[in-house]
């Protein structure tokens, strides 16, 4: 892996996965009003930087302290979106979050696990563990990652307009069943680890 600002920058950035994420956010945004989409794009941006942020500081000795493995962070997140998955595909009275009636997400799952997933929380504790003197660099790189996923997110409210309601639910059903493969890949990939170390 190279040490470099601008290759730190883009392994992040392809973690982050913005494309990806990309039709989902839109389909998770269709009830927010159009005033308020991009401030929340952007606040769950700010929570998926902090989060990452806060595992470059302290995650390799939170995790210590609790006892928790990389296999238990990627098992927990495929379970969430697993949970989320179904919920797209077989929609609820109370939409996808549940007690959030309105639909406007907070956190859950649009910073956390779609942006800053585990892959994403790992990456950020191997850079940093590696070469903890360049930590500012690794700051820099995930900073810049952001800002770019960020861009890109903004960027998907106006389908929302140009799909309607139909399209919108199609969409949605479909990213759940995306989202409900990528859910299984995360649990399989946790199983495999945890069963590679016994």
């Amino acid at each position: 892996m190279s040490d470099s600002f601008l290759s730190a920058s883009i392994l992040l950035l392809l973690l982050f996965d913005p494309f990806g994420n990309a039709p989902v956010m839109t389909v998770l945004l269709k009830d927010v009003p159009k005033e308020r989409r991009q401030r929340v794009v952007l606040r769950e941006c700010f929570f998926a930087w902090l989060a990452l942020l806060a595992f470059m500081w302290a995650g390799e000795s939170v995790m210590r302290v609790l006892q928790l493995s990389q296999t238990s962070l990627g098992i927990a997140g495929g379970v969430l979106l697993f949970l989320i998955a179904l919920r797209m595909i077989f929609p609820q009275p109370a939409g996808v979050f549940g007690e959030w009636s309105g639909g406007e997400p907070f956190v859950v799952p649009l910073a956390i696990p779609l942006i800053a997933g585990p892959s994403a929380m790992a990456m950020v504790m191997l850079l940093v563990s590696r070469e903890p003197e360049r930590f500012w660099t690794w700051t820099g790189a995930m900073s810049a990652a952001m800002a770019v996923t960020a861009c890109v997110l903004l960027a998907a409210g106006p389908l929302i307009r140009r799909l309607g309601e139909r399209g919108t639910s199609a969409l949605e059903r479909l990213m759940g069943l995306l989202l409900c493969a990528v859910a299984v890949e995360m649990l399989l990939t946790g199983i495999r680890s945890f069963a590679g170390s016994l």
